[in-house]
């Protein structure tokens, strides 16, 4: 076995566990202990949480159930921006200008974090390249016009507006309309980086657990006890992050979470190929409500992600998702697939992340589905602060509540919603014609 297929154990086959850097495993918890904070899941949110108490000096330990970015922290298109899942105009329309903007510069300012924490922890994180283009599936210059001079005069962003042409050099489709790109985003190895984040919490003497899945908790008395199959923490605090995994771990927020399934396909390189379709190093996603999203990789091969579905193992997925590429694409006829992937991730009814405070002790952060690699690190922050600072900063996010998300029926619900957005798109592209 070599090295790589040791540190790659447990985590589902993907390009990202392929081009894995990480420990060959981090220690299950097999005894009780005592610490002053613990973190539940090892994804994004969980890491970002437990990184920021680190950096303030508390005590910290983490559990995750499998290892550390399993989840949608370690599958996903490795897109890093600004934002949210629910857009600007959305989110001013429940709690107002003034909100909306301290809400958005919490990511700015997590963008600017990532950054600094790739430098000051030594991460590898690579193939990175700055710029994301969001392509316009429909006819709308005026429009992409008018958000781009909103937000660069709000938040001095730089976006930049492609008109049709400039479009068509850059992505050889008749798909694609006009394009916006976001030179302040950029795309990255997210395992790779999740992991580095791991081991810089532990570099200032966090714990992390991997294996450790939590089997019960006590959050009644003021020292809160957590269970595993084979040991316990007894902890001050406790901040749950485990999103579209989170089970029947928690009755209030797994109520409040919507597991959804979405997948991703790495594709054969495509040598000289590559160039007959996109000509761009940039991110790209287009501008259905039910999208794609890729990427080239520097040996030219595709990165492409989508779909919705409440079938979290679907057959025949690399089939499936190269006939997504060739409806892009069609002249990349006859490339195959080299590996496709699922992954769940955890959204709320109002596209927001969740975080809060349940009661004294017991936080929560989770809720990140569709926009997570940057905005998590934004919610650890938050979470952290108000931990090891008592800042109230995490009560911007009380207007986006633990709404009911369907229960048993929402990844149904989901899948359902899926198919509306689907016809939506449709109506809205034959409009636009």
């Amino acid at each position: 076995m070599t090295d790589l297929e040791r540190r790659s154990i447990g985590y589902v086959d993907t390009y990202y566990g392929r081009t894995l850097k990480a420990p060959i495993s981090r220690p299950s918890l097999t005894h009780d202990l005592d610490c002053d904070i613990c973190v539940i899941g090892g994804g994004m949110a969980g890491l970002a949480t437990a990184l920021g108490l680190a950096e303030r000096g508390k005590n910290v330990v983490l559990l995750e159930a499998h290892r550390v970015g399993w989840g949608a922290s370690g599958r996903n298109g490795g897109f890093v921006s600004s934002g949210y899942s629910l857009g600007s105009d959305d989110i001013e329309a429940v709690v107002g200008r003034e909100d909306t903007d301290a809400l958005l510069r919490l990511t700015l300012n997590a963008l600017a974090l990532i950054r600094s924490r790739l430098d000051r922890y030594g991460i590898d994180a690579g193939p990175m390249q700055n710029g994301i283009m969001k392509a316009s599936w429909y006819k709308n210059a005026d429009g992409l016009k008018a958000s781009a001079e909103k937000m660069n005069k709000r938040f001095d962003l730089g976006l930049e507006f492609k008109n049709r042409e400039e479009m068509k050099e850059l992505y050889r489709t008749e798909r694609y309309h006009e394009g916006l790109l976001d030179p302040t985003a950029f795309q990255f190895h997210s395992l790779n980086f999740t992991n580095g984040i791991a081991d810089a919490c532990t570099s200032l003497g966090a714990t992390i657990f991997e294996n450790s899945a939590v089997t019960h908790m006590d959050l009644s008395a003021d020292k809160k006890r957590i269970d595993t199959a084979t040991g316990s923490v007894t902890a001050n605090q406790v901040v749950i992050c485990c999103s579209g995994y989170i089970g029947s771990l928690h009755s209030k927020l797994s109520r409040a979470t919507l597991p959804v399934g979405t997948y991703v396909v790495l594709t054969e390189p495509l040598g000289d190929r590559l160039k007959d379709a996109i000509r761009t190093p940039y991110a790209t996603s287009d501008s259905r409500i039910a999208n794609d999203y890729y990427r080239a990789l520097p040996d030219t091969r595709l990165l492409w992600g989508g779909r919705v579905s409440s079938n979290l193992s679907p057959r025949k997925l690399g089939q499936k998702m190269i006939s997504d590429i060739l409806k892009i694409y069609p002249q990349l006829e006859g490339i195959r697939a080299e590996v496709a992937w699922p992954g769940t991730m955890g959204y709320s009814v109002h596209k927001m992340p969740q975080i809060g405070r349940l009661q004294p002790g017991v936080w929560y952060n989770q809720g990140y589905g569709g926009h997570g690699m940057c905005a998590t690190t934004a919610g650890g922050e938050v979470v952290a602060k108000a931990i090891a600072e008592d800042d109230e900063t995490y009560k911007l996010f009380s207007p986006f509540g633990l709404n009911f998300a369907g229960g048993p029926l929402g990844p149904l619900i989901a899948q359902c919603a899926y198919w509306g957005f689907q016809i939506q798109d449709r109506w809205q592209a034959w409009r636009s014609r």
